[in-house]
């Protein structure tokens, strides 16, 4: 596995093992961090709670953080926070040095500032400063700060972190064999957009979950209702406007990525959680199985992997269905 720098992957097919190597340090105790792979948790707690009446999707941000009015989110609303197709001035090319991903970092950073810094402390502070550019709804353009304004928002409508939601709603109900963790900022705030951290077989368990539409071992952990919106995907209309020219008819919805359908493409409906070094969780619903990758690539994006991994999944997939 090192042309991919797999550390782990495991493989569910009916929502049984099938497949499970570790390689390089992970061993099925450890735990890995799974970058942007936590935007799929916060989307899907988002989701469910839609699903559930406690957040309306169809309101302006600024009615749920009234600190956000002056903001480029204030005029947004939730579903375009939820599917990323706010218009922002924010660049989250790593290899810029001069990106505003480096300033949102800065601010996250749990460790002491330094004595000449003077910007925001604290991913909500940082928040605030960001800048309108464009027009919301138009484009998806992936930026890691929709997923933490989504997290401000639902701590505002629930009183709860993110952290506490994801426990409270989901962690603590799977059965999990360890404890996850989220980095959090100097202030304790839990990074919603790719601080996540949890082990190979406990995200095969979420997976598995949102497979069934919800369902873990004959219990309803999150409504139905909001695995079949991230299900029905996101328009392919604004995808197609972003800067992922390689992933043709791709959508977005709810901070999962979703495969396109047609003759020529997937028909399977497979949707996935993705995160740059590799980390992924991938679901096929026709073939009934789940896949999660971890890994550590040393290239910031997912494109260094595409190529020869989603071909991958879709073989393990077609295979399983011949074999079943």
């Amino acid at each position: 596995m090192w042309k991919n720098y797999t550390d782990g992957i495991i493989i569910l097919h009916q929502g049984k093992v099938v497949y499970e190597r570790y390689f390089s340090e992970l061993n099925e105790t450890d735990v890995h961090a799974v970058m942007s792979l936590t935007k799929s948790f916060t989307g899907t707690l988002a989701a469910a709670l839609v699903a559930e009446g406690v957040i309306d999707e169809h309101k302006l941000v600024a009615e749920y953080v009234p600190e956000l009015k002056n903001s480029g989110f204030g005029d947004a609303t939730v579903r375009q926070v939820m599917d990323i197709t706010t218009a922002l001035e924010y660049s989250e090319n790593y290899a810029d040095p001069n990106a505003e991903v480096w300033s949102f970092s800065a601010a996250g950073s749990p460790l002491p500032k330094s004595e000449d810094y003077d910007g925001p402390i604290g991913y909500y502070e940082y928040l605030e400063t960001v800048k309108k550019n464009g027009q919301h709804g138009e484009a998806f353009g992936y930026h890691t700060i929709n997923a933490d304004a989504l997290g401000w928002i639902m701590a505002k409508a629930t009183g709860k972190s993110v952290d506490e939601l994801l426990s409270d709603k989901i962690w603590s109900r799977l059965g999990v064999e360890q404890d996850s963790y989220y980095q959090v900022d100097g202030l304790g705030t839990p990074f919603a957009g790719g601080g996540f951290n949890a082990g190979l077989r406990d995200l095969a368990r979420f997976g598995e979950m949102i497979r069934n539409k919800g369902e873990w071992q004959g219990k309803q952990i999150i409504p139905q209702a909001a695995v079949e919106d991230i299900e029905k995907g996101g328009s392919q209309e604004a995808f197609a406007k972003s800067d992922h020219t390689e992933l043709k008819g791709w959508s977005y919805r709810n901070m999962w990525w979703l495969c396109p359908t047609g003759k020529t493409e997937n028909e399977h409906g497979a949707f996935s959680a993705r995160g740059v070094h590799g980390q992924a969780i991938y679901i096929d619903p026709k073939a009934e199985m789940v896949i999660v990758r971890l890994a550590s690539h040393p290239v910031a994006a997912n494109a260094a992997n595409d190529a020869y991994s989603l071909p991958a999944y879709q073989a393990v997939a077609e295979y399983l269905m011949e074999k079943n």
